[in-house]
C-alpha cells in the first residue's frame, strides 16, 4: 500500500491534468452534440493552436496567458470559416461526408505544419516555468494549477453560454431537432459555425494552458485527441458534464498507472477504461440508454 504522501500528489497531478483533457473533451462533445459527427481535425486544430502560441511568444514576447483572448477568438474565427466555407459546402448535408472532410482537413494541416514547422519539436521557456507550489505533502508545478483553474473556469464560461444565453438555447435546439429549429426561425447552418467555432476556441484555450509546461510538433495532438475521445465516450456523447467528469477521472487514472506501471505505460489505464465502457456501459456515465 502506497504512503498517503506518494498517493496525494499523484491523484493531485492528474485532476490538473484531466482539466485540460477536459477542456479539449469539450469542444468535441460540442461539436458532436450539435453536429452529430465525430471532429478528426480536432486534434490538427489544437496543433494549429498551439503553434500560435508558440509564435505569439517567440515572435512577439506575449506571454502564453496573455495570449488567451487572441488565441481562443482566432481559433473561433478559423472553426467558424471551417465549418461555413469548407465543411458545410463540402458535406452537402451527408454525415459520412463531413468524417470524409474533417479527415481531410486534419491531413491537410499537419502537412502544412510539417512544411513550415518540419518534424522539429519546439516549447517555450517561461519565468515560471519550473515554479512549484506546495500542497500539502505535494509539490505541483504553478503551470498545472493555473491550467486547472483556467481549465475549470473557461469549462464553466461554456456551460453557461450552452444553459443561459440566446445561443446556448439555439444550440441546444438545433441539437435536439434540427427540422423544428429552423421552422421556429434558427439559422442552423450560423448555429453549426457558432458550434465548430466554439469548440475550437475551446481548443486555443487548451493551448495556452498547455504550452508553457509542454511543447508542439506536427503530431502532437493526435495523442490528446486520443484521449478526447475515450472521455467523450466514457462521459456519454454530448454530455458536457459527462466530459468534465471523465476527463477529471481520466487524468487521475492516467496519473496513476504512471506511479503503478511506470511512465511510458501510464496509459494504459485509459485505453483498459475505453473497452470496459464500450461494453458493459455504451452509453457512458451521463449518457441515456438509446
Amino acid at each position: 500500500m502506497l504512503e498517503f504522501g506518494i498517493l496525494f500528489p499523484s491523484i493531485l497531478n492528474g485532476l490538473t491534468t484531466g482539466a485540460v483533457y477536459a477542456l479539449i473533451a469539450l469542444g468535441l462533445t460540442l461539436i458532436y452534440g450539435v453536429l452529430h459527427i465525430i471532429n478528426f481535425a480536432h486534434g490538427a486544430a489544437l496543433m494549429v493552436a498551439l503553434y500560435a502560441v508558440y509564435l505569439l511568444k517567440t515572435h512577439w514576447g506575449i506571454d502564453p496567458y496573455a495570449a488567451l483572448p487572441i488565441v481562443v477568438a482566432g481559433m473561433f474565427a478559423l472553426g467558424y470559416a471551417l465549418q461555413r466555407l469548407i465543411i458545410n459546402r463540402a458535406s452537402h448535408g451527408r454525415d459520412e461526408n463531413i468524417l470524409l472532410v474533417t479527415l481531410g482537413l486534419s491531413i491537410v494541416l499537419e502537412n502544412l505544419a510539417l512544411i513550415v514547422f518540419r518534424s522539429d519539436t519546439r516549447s517555450i521557456d517561461t519565468a515560471y516555468t519550473l515554479s512549484v507550489v506546495a500542497i500539502g505533502p505535494a509539490m505541483i508545478s504553478l503551470t498545472k494549477l493555473i491550467a486547472f483553474g483556467g481549465a475549470l473556469a473557461t469549462s464553466a464560461v461554456l456551460l453557461w453560454i450552452v444553459v443561459r444565453t440566446d445561443l446556448g438555447r439555439a444550440i441546444r435546439a438545433v441539437a435536439k431537432e434540427k427540422q423544428g429549429a429552423k421552422l421556429m426561425g434558427i439559422d442552423v447552418d450560423h448555429v453549426y459555425a457558432m458550434s465548430f467555432g466554439i469548440g475550437l476556441a475551446c481548443l486555443g484555450a487548451a493551448a495556452c494552458f498547455l504550452l508553457p509546461a509542454y511543447y508542439v510538433n506536427p503530431q502532437v495532438g493526435s495523442g490528446f485527441v486520443l484521449v478526447a475521445f475515450t472521455i467523450v465516450v466514457l462521459g456519454g456523447m454530448g454530455s458536457f458534464a459527462g466530459a468534465l467528469v471523465g476527463g477529471l477521472l481520466i487524468g487521475v487514472v492516467e496519473s496513476l498507472g504512471g506511479l503503478f506501471l511506470g511512465e511510458s505505460l501510464g496509459q494504459i489505464g485509459i485505453f483498459a477504461i475505453f473497452i470496459a465502457v464500450l461494453l458493459f456501459r455504451p452509453q457512458g456515465l451521463f449518457g441515456a440508454r438509446t
